[in-house]
């Protein structure tokens, strides 16, 4: 920063005293500077510094002076108790008057209001009013500012003391500064500036601080020490800065934080009053000896560039780090004055007023703007330049150059024989890298870090101002102080070639024979040994990436986005190709692109073509392209010109092209464009005499154009005379013509096949089935003709022909079977599978029916389907004696799944709907039943929270409590959906209240060994003790009392059904044992179990009944599952006859009597199985039931 004097005067009266300059103030327009000096108010202009007019009105010193924001009029006060208010044509108008001298003035912004304070009152005075508002203060106002809104007035005070007040001149806010009298307000004013979030005041005192509040009196930022007793404070610019005046004899610049950052200019008295001129960089600066002083401040460029990242200075204590081709910013707020930057790599170098700070990336990314600290180096270094390096700092003093690590120690030092103008690092291993320097004796040397020795690269005959190396590092490009722009060859030191007129210059970092300068407000860009393409542009070049050129205008980098058309161009006269290609990879327009690639294939640079034709992505291009790459690897250097006539043909060129197929004598090829262009009257003239293979492909071209442009009869006229006979039968096809294709058909001989298969196909396709067989049976083709009546599914004509060729029997029921199954009528498919010798292929429908009913949640559907598959196993089985055993081991699967889909269904309902018709003792029961059964594997789509859920919520309605709490444990366990969330965390809390125990009357019996079974058991759904499996009514999921039985090796079912329902029974004990059944001198089985306990662990062993205990049952205590084979018969007996109890016969499941009678009559069928008539009780004999 530098403060430059515009012009200077001394303000003395009629004596030659001087006269105290006490304030001074701008027009907003700031061409005129309104001063106060004696009893005068002055009138300069600013552009020279000439007094416009004096003004007198006032009798005594006058003190202040203030200009209303509207341009329309000011006010001046005084010693003499006045105030005058102006015009802007100089001429007074008002004048009022207070009790006391006139400290200060303040214009409202907003409404122009005026505000003026003398030593006890302040008034307020707008032109819409009569008379002055007057209010008392308690103590000498020195100064006074209006917030940017206009709503509150800031006054300081003799005692210390800041009052802020409404526009009515109410007190809003007090503030008080510590030392009352002895830190008097004599300088206050609020931050212009929009950006602030909230209104900032700035208070000097002559306790020599500046402290800074917000309106409602809080503190805001750091208190600042002056040093001296402050007399004047005003913002700068649009309130980035802070000039502060008073008796340092200095105004002095700072940041709007408080922060010093130099001297705007040092005077012989003390300052009392300075101002910034708005919207510019000129400040006024008025003086105790009647000196006023006008300054043009200019902020140098601190800055430093790396590639695309540019950082600079801000508001001379900020560093912007800007991506210049993604435009990120990042800022890094240093709080005290940059002096110089450097950039390089992840590195950053900052110094400071007393220290270096180097900063450095987050990350290797290139696309990082983040940066961090690493070192600071805590000296006050004096330098012209600064260049940073991968581990080392580079001071540039005049002819000196010092290098430091980043601990601040010196580790090299060079000594030039002249001042050092220009330094670049060029790059270089870390602590190894090297710097190019421009001498002002013209000297270019390059030096490396660790090297103490300097090495001679170049000599001009001027002083370098700007120096560049080419991407390679073979060229040099050199600016000097005549603004001569020169590029060397560095491996043979000769000049390649110079410009006049350049201020800088820079190679393109992507390509090495380009490079741009700028001067004299043009930019220039060279390529090669062309002439430079120059256009408009303000600034001077710092970089050039690709299309890309970073342009420094004044203060501010920009990004120009430049299309290297021209020099593309260049090459292409040049037939330059790969040249041009690499130029137009830097940055060109979509049509340079499709001159390059036209360019090329009309040279047969293919590879070019290709690669141009690649970016714009044309695909017929670039297909053409590549079949002519294709055609030249198979020909010889002599076909080129085959090559030409195919590229002139496929920009249009035609007679061209045509005369040189005629030059080369393939006449066939001009032949062939002109019939695939339809100019057949051009074709003719290449058509050789009594040729008739030419002659008919001629005659099947207009066939083809004739159904292209709609004569689509004509077109199949044509064929048939071509002798296409195919292409005429699609066109009368796609058209509907059946009397067409019917006699072309009978026309047809029965030998050509294809033909007729198609016209079949056709008649087919058009719904003429009689047609259409009758052709399919002139070809012999009785495979179609039963294809059509599948089709058409006219079954019966279908049947007929498969009881005439049993060959197509397969063909013709498979489909009948998946019409069938489509229609929901499985037992009929299943029949026509079989008939079909598909088997499988009915299992595979059925298993696809299964899986996609789970897939949708339709339990009580995926248990029936696999109920049916288990019932197709048993099938299988029975017919495959070797896979038998795989059979089995698949239906008891199958019937596992149907029973816990069938179970499932009920607590997917119960968990996803809002009501059901089951009683808690039922939902209790299926869950545990569920519970049990899911410890061996998991069923997909059975979810286990599900079950949890409904079994804890039902324990806990029946007073299972310690169930309850085991249960909601385990959910706790597993990830629970949101919405069950709130009452499985409520259920957990609450159940914590209850006794941990179960109710009893809850706790399941088993019915073999009278072990009472806890109601979670690890071993399923059989007994702890003896392992008898549990049988459950599959409405209600009670365990029934159903004890297992098997026959005595020996005994066939037929011979047990026999023993069972015999009228004759043995005699009972006569000796009280009534509950001990005995066949001679055996006792009962079941009996013996139920007093007989058995240890946990033991494997199941259902008893073994003889014949004597067969023939002791009644039929009404046997309950028989009645399997099919390669199934034997499962017994149960029935320990409790009273309780009457139904199985279906088609499921074997059994069910209490009453649940299965409602469910009956609700649906009509078992609920199990679906199967409606197959019902029995124990104590229906087979009479009965035939």
């Amino acid at each position: 920063m530098r403060a430059v004097p515009s012009w200077v005067d001394k303000v003395h009266d009629r004596e030659r005293n001087e006269q105290c300059i006490y304030d001074l103030c701008f027009r907003p327009d700031g061409t005129q500077l309104i001063v106060a000096a004696g009893q005068r108010v002055l009138v300069y202009d600013t552009s020279d510094g000439s007094l416009i007019q004096p003004l007198k009105g006032h009798k005594d010193t006058v003190y202040c002076v203030n200009y209303a924001k509207d341009g329309k009029r000011f006010a001046s006060g005084g010693a003499d108790k006045c105030v005058i208010i102006w015009t802007n044509k100089l001429e007074g108008i008002l004048k009022y008057s207070h009790n006391d001298a006139v400290q200060s003035l303040a214009y409202n912004p907003v409404s122009h209001q005026l505000a003026s304070c003398a030593i006890s009152d302040f008034g307020l005075w707008s032109s819409e009013q009569k008379s002055v508002q007057k209010y008392k203060v308690p103590a000498r106002v020195n100064c006074c500012s209006w917030t940017n809104d206009g709503q509150y007035l800031a006054m300081g005070m003799g005692n210390g003391v800041v009052t802020i007040r409404t526009k009515t001149g109410e007190e809003k806010m007090r503030i008080e500064r510590p030392g009352g009298s002895a830190s008097a307000i004599w300088g206050l004013a609020w931050n212009p500036s929009q950006d602030e979030s909230y209104d900032i005041l700035c208070v000097a005192d002559w306790g020599k601080t500046v402290s800074f509040y917000s309106l409602s009196g809080k503190q805001v930022s750091k208190e600042r020490n002056l040093g001296f007793d402050p007399c004047s404070v005003s913002f700068f610019s649009k309130g980035e800065y802070l000039m502060i005046g008073g008796s340092n004899k200095a105004c002095l610049l700072y940041t709007k934080d408080g922060v010093r950052l130099g001297t705007v200019g040092e005077q012989n008295s003390w300052v009392w009053c300075c101002a910034a001129r708005p919207d510019s960089s000129y400040i006024a600066v008025g003086c105790q000896d009647g000196t006023i002083a006008y300054y043009q401040l200019i902020f140098s460029t601190v800055h430093g560039l790396y590639k695309e990242r540019y950082a600079y200075r801000e508001n001379m204590t900020d560093v912007i780090i800007q991506h210049l081709l993604t435009e990120q910013k990042v800022r890094i707020k240093c709080r005290d004055l940059v002096k110089k930057i450097a950039i390089f790599k992840h590195r950053l170098a900052v110094q400071l007023a007393e220290r270096i700070v180097i900063y450095e990336l987050y990350s290797g990314d290139l696309a990082d703007m983040h940066y961090r600290v690493k070192e600071k180096i805590n000296q006050k270094v004096e330098c012209n330049l600064l260049v940073v390096c991968t581990n080392h700092l580079v001071l540039c003093q005049e002819k000196k150059l010092t290098c430091l690590n980043f601990y601040g120690q010196k580790e090299r030092e060079w000594i030039m024989e002249s001042l050092i103008r220009y330094i670049k690092v060029v790059g270089g291993p870390p602590e190894r890298e090297g710097l190019l320097l421009g001498l002002k004796s013209g000297q270019i040397i390059k030096i490396f870090i660790d090297n103490p020795f300097p090495v001679n690269v170049l000599k001009i005959n001027s002083a370098i101002r700007c120096l560049d190396l080419s991407a390679s590092r073979s060229k040099l490009a050199v600016v000097d102080e005549h603004s001569t722009c020169q590029v060397y060859d560095l491996n043979t030191k000769k000049l390649e070639f110079q410009e006049p007129n350049a201020n800088s210059v820079a190679w393109n970092s992507e390509c090495e024979d380009m490079l741009c300068y700028s001067g004299s407000s043009t930019l220039s860009i060279k390529a090669g040994n062309f002439p430079p393409h120059q256009q408009k542009m303000m600034g001077f070049v710092v970089g050039f990436t690709g299309s890309k050129i970073f342009c420094l205008h004044v203060y501010s980098m920009t990004t120009i986005e430049v299309p290297l058309s021209s020099p593309l161009y260049q090459y292409l006269d040049k037939k330059e190709f790969s040249e041009a290609y690499e130029t137009g990879c830097l940055g060109v327009t979509e049509s340079d692109w499709k001159a390059l690639g036209k360019e090329a294939v009309d040279a047969l640079d293919l590879d070019v073509a290709r690669k141009s034709f690649t970016r714009l992505k044309d695909l017929r291009s670039l297909e053409f392209v590549h079949d002519l790459i294709t055609k030249k690897k198979q020909s010889s250097e002599a076909d080129d010109q085959l090559l030409q006539a195919e590229v002139l043909a496929f920009y249009g060129k035609y007679a061209e092209a045509a005369k040189i197929y005629k030059k080369t004598n393939q006449e066939h090829r001009a032949l062939t464009m002109y019939t695939d262009l339809r100019m057949f009257d051009l074709a003719n003239e290449y058509l050789s005499s009594g040729d008739s293979v030419d002659r008919k492909q001629l005659i099947k071209k207009k066939a083809e154009w004739a159904a292209k442009i709609n004569e689509p009869r004509a077109a199949a006229e044509m064929f048939l005379s071509a002798g296409e006979t195919m292409q005429a039968i699609d066109i009368m096809g796609q058209h509907g013509w059946v009397d067409m294709l019917i006699d072309t058909g009978r026309k047809l001989d029965k030998a050509e096949s294809e033909p007729l298969a198609l016209v079949g196909d056709y008649l087919k396709k058009l719904g003429s089935v009689q047609y259409a067989q009758e052709i399919y049976r002139k070809k012999g083709d009785f495979k179609s003709v039963v294809k059509l009546y599948v089709e058409a599914q006219e079954w019966k004509d279908a049947f007929a022909l498969a009881d005439k060729y049993p060959e197509f029997k397969e063909d013709i029921y498979v489909p009948y079977a998946k019409f069938l199954a489509e229609s929901d009528r499985f037992v009929e498919a299943q029949k026509a599978f079989h008939m079909a010798g598909r088997p499988d292929q009915a299992f595979r429908v059925l298993q696809e029916l299964t899986i996609n009913a789970v897939n949708e949640n339709r339990f009580d559907d995926a248990s029936y389907y696999y109920w049916t598959l288990a019932m197709q196993d048993l099938d299988m089985a029975l017919d495959a004696e070797d896979s038998a055993a795989d059979n089995l081991a698949k239906f008891k699967e199958h019937q596992r799944k149907a029973s816990i889909y069938y179970a499932y269904h009920t607590i997917q309902r119960y968990t996803d709907e809002p009501f059901t018709s089951y009683m808690p003792e039922a939902l209790f029961n299926i869950s545990r039943f569920l519970l049990h059964e899911l410890i061996k594997d998991h069923p997909k789509g059975v979810s286990k929270f599900a079950v949890l859920y409904a079994l804890s919520k039902q324990a806990r309605n029946l007073g299972a409590y310690k169930l309850a709490r085991n249960v909601l444990d385990k959910i706790n366990s597993l990830k629970v959906p949101k919405r069950f969330k709130e009452n499985v965390d409520l259920a957990s809390l609450m159940v914590r209240s209850k006794p941990y125990h179960d109710n009893e009357e809850l706790l399941t019996l088993c019915y073999r060994c009278s072990t009472t079974n806890p109601l979670m058991n690890n071993r399923g759904n059989q007994c702890v003790n003896c392992s008898q499996p549990f049988v459950h009514s599959f409405v209600s999921f009670e365990i029934l009392p159903l004890v297992e039985f098997q026959l005595e090796p020996g005994i066939s079912d037929q011979e047990a059904l026999r023993l069972i329902e015999t009228d004759t029974k043995p005699d009972e004990s006569e000796e009280g044992e009534e509950n001990i059944m005995r066949v001679g001198e055996e006792e009962d089985p079941f009996t013996t179990k139920l007093l007989t306990f058995q240890q946990e662990g033991i494997e199941f062993t259902p008893v073994v009944a003889n014949r004597s205990l067969l023939q002791s049952l009644g039929p009404g205590e046997v309950i028989i599952c009645r399997w099919p084979a390669p199934l034997r018969y499962t017994y149960y007996r029935n320990l409790m006859p009273d309780m009457s109890i139904t199985k279906c016969e088609s499921c074997n499941k059994v069910f209490h009597t009453d649940d299965f009678e409602l469910q009956l009559l609700q649906k009509g069928h078992c609920p199990f199985c679906r199967s409606a008539g197959y019902l029995s009780t124990p104590n229906q004999t087979e009479d009965d039931e035939d």
